[in-house]
């Protein structure tokens, strides 16, 4: 561990498939979590981990005639280009599970030698009944523990937990002490977490499903292998849909590709980050849409005081807005406060306080950025403007109109306010006033 510097481990995709919105609403939370550490003067080193050996990847594979090592890269790839499409800032590393075998091998040594697991045809076992504290993270009681593995005629205890699989037919294996075989799937992040971050570091996050058994087990064998491991656990909640969990298992999934059909990148976003990241996001149209005019709102605001001020430098986040992430990355509070002062922004344009204007729209890219969602960044920035020249043209007039009527509403000019509304509705522009600014949609034909 390094003075000044927050370490965190996320568990990463199993690379089964093309990502969907539940896998990557974690991921954004993170993004958040580092920012402010970031903003705050911290370095961050955060490890996000590929899962690219486990039984539903090989499974995937084997369906699709497909080499698994060639179907896990594939959609490895489709994660990382939905991470970065969603502003995720990169990761410090992101190490695969099959490039680590050799670490794993070594823990599970020490763990045999420290008594902790054991050996039984060519499988080895993790033995929960020597590591009294088993349970304490996820606060269940040992008894009744059902680790989800199949029957093994090997296991002394129902309740001890797979480390290495002996070698099946058609499947990769390596060479070990034990026989040849594959890792299990708990042991390969307590060995890359330690390898990456040191036998100690500051917070793993991971989906709340991830609690029992896999982040119970990590803790233990790695705590039993003499690891300090980690300091904190996070764990962030699930995206439903119909009241369940948003799995491919279940068929109730949306991909990331046919969600940016709808929304903008940044929408999606938005929609993603605003609730607090222990609470359960349930999916539908209606609100995703919703998150996408509230962004526009913000957008809108920053464009209006660009076009009458020129340009806006970041400037600081208010302290309501520091106070809301400290108390646990309280998202929701946060972006109220953003609200708040694009509330006050516009009153003051209608006012005819350009200075106050600037202010308040300098402490609002502060805390977008923050939040990964400042529109008039280089990333988001370049999204909008990457339409056709006939969409960016479009953008430029009705902006422009709105900005006149602003200021005839302003002068008290309300016949003028109002022909250029009726004149952007016959165009096909749909005007709406609210306490953010005007918002315009283009009116479906």
């Amino acid at each position: 561990m390094r003075t000044g510097t927050a370490s965190i481990y996320v568990c990463g995709p199993t690379v089964q498939g093309v990502p969907h919105i539940g896998h990557v609403r974690g991921m954004l939370n993170y993004d958040v979590l580092r920012r402010w550490l970031v903003h705050n003067g911290q370095d961050v080193l955060l490890v996000r981990n590929v899962t690219d050996i486990e039984d539903k990847v090989l499974a995937k594979a084997a369906d699709a005639g497909r080499p698994w090592w060639e179907w896990a890269a594939t959609h490895e790839r489709a994660f990382e280009d939905a991470f970065d499409g969603l502003g995720c800032l990169p990761a410090s590393a992101t190490p695969r599970a099959a490039g680590h075998v050799t670490e794993m091998v070594e823990l599970i040594q020490r763990l045999i030698d420290a008594g902790h697991a054991y050996a039984a045809d060519g499988d080895v076992y993790f033995a929960v009944d020597t590591f009294p504290d088993y349970g304490a993270l996820s606060g269940q009681h040992p008894d009744q523990m059902q680790q989800g593995e199949s029957a093994a005629t090997g296991k002394r205890d129902h309740r001890d937990f797979t480390l290495w699989k002996a070698a099946k037919p058609g499947e990769p294996s390596w060479p070990t002490p034990w026989g040849r075989g594959r890792p299990g799937w708990h042991l390969e992040c307590s060995a890359m977490a330690t390898t990456y971050l040191g036998a100690e570091f500051d917070i793993h996050g991971g989906g709340s499903d991830l609690i029992f058994p896999h982040h119970e087990n990590e803790l233990a064998q790695s705590r039993a292998a003499g690891d300090a491991f980690a300091r904190y656990w996070m764990h962030t909640s699930w995206v439903t849909m119909g009241g369940e969990k948003m799995s491919k298992s279940l068929g109730n999934v949306v991909a990331i590709p046919a969600m940016l059909q709808r929304v903008r990148a940044v929408e999606l976003r938005y929609y993603l980050v605003t609730p607090h990241y222990r609470s359960r996001i349930e999916y539908t149209e209606e609100a995703l849409e919703d998150a996408a005019v509230a962004y526009r709102r913000i957008e809108s605001f920053l464009r209006r005081v660009v076009q009458r001020t020129g340009t806006v430098p970041a400037g600081r986040p208010s302290a309501e807005f520091g106070a809301a992430l400290d108390d646990d990355l309280s998202t929701p509070t946060a972006l109220a406060e953003v609200h708040n002062a694009v509330t006050k922004g516009n009153a003051a344009l209608e006012g005819g306080s350009e200075t106050e204007a600037r202010e308040q729209a300098a402490s609002v890219r502060a805390m977008t950025d923050v939040l990964g969602l400042d529109p008039l960044s280089a990333k988001w920035a370049a999204e909008s403007t990457a339409d056709t020249p006939i969409r960016q043209a479009l953008v430029s007039l009705v902006d422009g109109m709105l900005e006149a009527r602003s200021r005839a509403r302003s002068e008290k000019d309300f016949g003028t306010a109002d022909a250029i509304r009726d004149r952007l509705l016959k165009a096909g522009i749909a005007v709406e006033d609210t306490p953010d600014g005007p918002l315009w949609t283009v009116k479906d034909t």
